[in-house]
């Protein structure tokens, strides 16, 4: 498997907007719950539907586990989209992206049987925004553009040897 990283001026350029929209999207969503002091998850998990809904719906039976979960959730997305903006430990926040909508898919399945309390911005048959978001995230994970535009850039001439090889950046 080839592991150089020659992309093209243009590669480049729309891989760091696809990387920079993402985490706009993910910082803003962070930052909307976490500025909104009212705003809880447990409507969007009452209304689980997934194949894993019951797991989501008893989640909601513990006030101490809703403040972690939201707690989780607030913070984690406002961090994986600032560390997806800076280029920071870009593939672990494109992982952590990928692990949050993969939940989101699980609880809230774009199924044509399935209705929801909250409607989706339109009708999708299997794959809805979140689907395609964690795609992108994939994608970013397999062709890093943060170690060439990025605070990654930075990270891999200072971090120990043995740190890169956990491949998080």
């Amino acid at each position: 498997m080839k592991t150089t990283q020659n992309y093209s001026n243009a590669q480049i350029l729309w891989l760091v907007i696809l990387r920079v929209f993402i985490g706009w999207h993910f910082m803003y969503e962070g930052c909307v719950k976490i500025m909104n002091p009212k705003w809880t998850s447990l409507p969007y998990l009452l209304d689980s539907k997934g194949p894993a809904g019951s797991f989501f719906i008893s989640l909601t039976q513990n006030d101490s586990l809703m403040n972690v979960i939201n707690f989780l959730n607030e913070w984690s997305l406002f961090f994986i989209g600032l560390c997806l903006i800076l280029g920071l430990f870009s593939r672990l926040a494109s992982i952590g992206g990928m692990i949050l909508l993969l939940a989101y898919s699980l609880s809230h399945p774009a199924l044509l049987e399935v209705s929801y309390m909250m409607p989706f911005e339109g009708s999708y048959l299997w794959i809805d925004k979140n689907l395609v978001e964690f795609v992108a995230l994939g994608v970013l994970c397999a062709f890093s553009s943060s170690k060439i535009i990025g605070l990654d850039r930075l990270l891999v001439k200072i971090l120990p040897a043995g740190f890169l090889k956990l491949k998080l950046i």
